[in-house]
């Protein structure tokens, strides 16, 4: 049967859906800026185009480095009124934009969907882990802000685009609830539509909230560097992270940077393969587009043949395609592992590397095929790739040190335990680890040398949230580690004051967590 788009989830009804909901926010033809206070027409829209099937929709509305400055400045003096207003009326504030943002929920997650390619489940998963992650931080602040105080500046957010609810707005609305005011950057590849609507939501709240977009090298240096910020909140890749460090090494600033990191599997002395295969499974969600995914897999080679039969049988059972294409529209949408990769450019990419890895003499174990996904007559496939997978890629492929962001693995096969822990560590740090191990006695004899945050045995590890620290070693995090308790305390100031020494990665000092 022919599948056919969901009735009422087409790219121009969820644009309908946000000019009526914050007709503020939103013009027939373009998005707007939130800098001093309202919404404004300031910007070049760019050219965009959704990943799910490469219809045109509004780009970001790019500003440039005086009217970034002067968002900024605008924010460091709202920043002075809100961080005197008492606790309760931030308590209240925070909670009515957590109510309004759960009412939108579902648009909230449509966006998702077109925006960024999130299948409908993980989409409104995001909106949901940020809304509850919130109302537990709103339990807890009283006792988490006891004898802290406010930064004495906003917090300045600029986050990746594959979570902007359940990253960025989730810390947007911390740091709000701490007595800060936040500025935050639209990530250029996608997001900013839902980024939008809920920072129209968040205003209306009475937060003091300031929403815009630029070109990261033209704008940073606003968001960064300007006098009276009191905080850098980042998350992207290493070289833009090394940048901001830089810009940041004589202000003394505060900062957490979350940075990518190639995150591993290692598999030694290992029977349970069912329960391998159901965390491997899970794993592919998104098409491993997070920062906690686990694209390299070390492999005990007498381990390889079993390894191996689970492993392609997970490849092989994988669901992809079109996140809203249904044969009865009355059927719910579908239930994906995941859709398209972020644009067209990152599928051909992803494509060339395994190329690469083959062309060096990598063994190409498995490269899935777009036949086996679910798609609309004519659809445009660019941003589409199936499951890839190579065997002993060369130490020089680009990749070999890298995350891939996307469904492309690597598998490593080694002898020794000296061997797993350097193919493990090849990444120069990571924020997650894991160990497939029958021997919990060799789970804990490597683990405290494996250069990842969190260590899990026979089970993934991820972000977390609520009571969970989350932080990187190594040159995936750079800064104050956060989540929980550490996250009010790294936007906020102790009895101590701008000298109290946080947890995280700086120079001298450092938290090696309980794993």
């Amino acid at each position: 049967m022919t599948l056919q788009l969901k009735p009422g989830t087409s790219w121009d009804d969820t644009y309908a859906r946000c000019l009526a909901a914050a007709p503020e926010a939103f013009a027939p033809d373009r998005l707007l800026n939130l800098v001093r206070g309202e919404w404004h027409a300031v910007g070049t829209p760019g050219e965009h185009t959704t990943p799910v099937d490469g219809t045109p929709i509004p780009g970001p509305p790019r500003i440039d480095i005086a009217e970034a400055g002067a968002a900024v400045d605008f924010a460091v003096s709202q920043h002075g009124a809100w961080s005197r207003t008492p606790l309760d009326e931030r308590k209240a504030r925070v909670s009515a934009a957590v109510d309004a943002l759960a009412e939108h929920r579902d648009l909230l997650a449509m966006l998702l969907v077109w925006e960024i390619g999130k299948p409908w489940r993980l989409a409104c998963a995001d909106v949901d882990r940020a809304l509850d992650g919130v109302r537990w931080y709103l339990d807890n602040i009283e006792r988490q802000l006891n004898g802290r105080v406010p930064l004495p500046g906003p917090v300045s957010n600029i986050a990746s685009w594959n979570y902007p609810m359940s990253v960025q707005v989730h810390a947007e609305l911390v740091q709000l609830l701490a007595g800060n005011a936040v500025i935050a950057k639209t990530p250029s590849q996608g997001g900013f539509h839902c980024l939008t609507l809920a920072h129209a939501l968040m205003l209306r709240a009475g937060l003091p909230v300031t929403l815009l977009s630029g070109m990261g090298s033209q704008i940073a240096d606003a968001l960064i560097r300007s006098p009276g910020l009191g905080a850098l909140a980042f998350v992207g890749g290493r070289a833009n992270g090394r940048r901001a460090a830089t810009s940041l090494a004589d202000l003394g600033r505060r900062h957490f940077l979350e940075q990518e990191g190639l995150n591993t599997w290692g598999v030694w002395d290992y029977s349970d393969w069912a329960a391998l295969g159901a965390h491997l499974r899970k794993g592919f969600e998104y098409a491993k587009q997070r920062c906690t995914a686990y694209p390299r897999y070390v492999v005990q080679r007498r381990l390889f043949p079993a390894f191996l039969e689970t492993y392609l049988a997970v490849l092989g059972n994988l669901r992809f395609g079109h996140p809203l294409a249904v044969h009865d529209p009355e059927a719910p949408l579908p239930e994906l592992d995941f859709g398209p990769v972020i644009h067209a450019a990152k599928a051909a990419e992803l494509a060339r590397h395994f190329d690469d890895a083959v062309v060096a003499r990598a063994v190409p174990l498995h490269r899935g095929s777009l036949d086996d996904g679910a798609f609309l007559p004519d659809q445009d496939l660019g941003a589409y790739i199936a499951p890839a997978s190579v065997l002993s890629p060369p130490p020089n492929w680009s990749l070999h040190h890298a995350e891939p962001f996307g469904p492309l693995d690597s598998v490593i096969l080694v002898d020794t335990e000296s061997e797993l822990l350097a193919a493990m560590n090849a990444g120069n740090g990571s924020l997650v680890a894991s160990i497939a191990t029958d021997d919990p006695a060799f789970a804990a004899r490597i683990a405290p040398d494996l250069m990842a945050f969190k260590v899990g045995v026979n089970a993934p590890r991820s972000r977390g949230d609520r009571e969970e620290v989350f932080g990187g070693l190594g040159a995936s995090w750079k800064g104050a580690f956060v989540g929980g308790d550490l996250l009010v305390q790294a936007v906020s100031y102790g009895a101590d004051g701008a000298d109290e020494k946080l947890y995280g990665n700086f120079p001298g000092y450092s938290l090696y967590p309980s794993r």
